[in-house]
């Protein structure tokens, strides 16, 4: 197998491989031409975040300075807000439903490194998907592990770091972050929620 065949298939890879590093550089090419495009120009940053991503709901917004290692494996609804300085490290796929707002300086990340000091001087990565459900809010500076899902209406408190599943209808904080208290669902029985 390739290293970017292993990758895709969930297995430890060389993530200085050439193909792999190929994925990062054509994301950071797009990255670089979306934060380069004024707020205002909102048809022009819409067709590159539609270029960049795997897909985009409407009214999805990513405001500067946006970062990602590949781009294709990012999937977003609609109604979605990345705040300033969002970083989603989309080795694998990370899926993020409607209604999702991403606090200022947010990491998402679906890779990790061994534990093994030889494991990383072999540029060792492995992956793991993260899914972030609909109505969530995640504040400032929280940080999103791999392997991660985040259920339907949750409201990260800023600064959390998001180690496990977390289930839906909560507020959650905390390092690492756990839940503080349940909330209710008041979109129950509204017709198109």
């Amino acid at each position: 197998m390739t290293e970017l065949e292993k990758l895709d298939a969930g297995l430890e890879y060389d993530f200085w491989d050439a193909e792999v590093d190929g994925r990062k550089l054509h994301a950071l090419e797009w990255c670089r031409k979306l934060n380069a495009i004024p707020m205002e120009h909102e048809e022009e940053r819409t067709a590159a975040i539609r270029a960049l991503f795997g897909s985009a709901g409407e009214n999805t917004t990513v405001l500067p300075v946006f970062n990602c290692d590949n781009g294709s494996n990012i999937h977003v609804g609609k109604n979605f807000l990345a705040n300033y300085n969002v970083t989603i490290l989309d080795i694998a796929p990370v899926w993020i439903g409607d209604y999702v707002m991403i606090g200022p300086g947010t990491l998402i990340t679906t890779v990790n490194h061994p534990l093994s000091p030889l494991g990383r001087r072999r540029h060792l990565g492995s992956a793991k998907p993260v899914c972030i459900g609909n109505d969530v809010w995640i504040g400032g500076n929280v940080t999103i592990l791999p392997g991660v899902t985040i259920g339907n209406n949750v409201v990260v408190a800023a600064g959390a770091v998001i180690t496990r599943d977390i289930p839906d209808d909560c507020v959650v904080g905390g390092v690492p972050a756990k839940v503080i208290r349940k909330i209710e669902n008041d979109l129950t029985g509204i017709s198109g929620s």
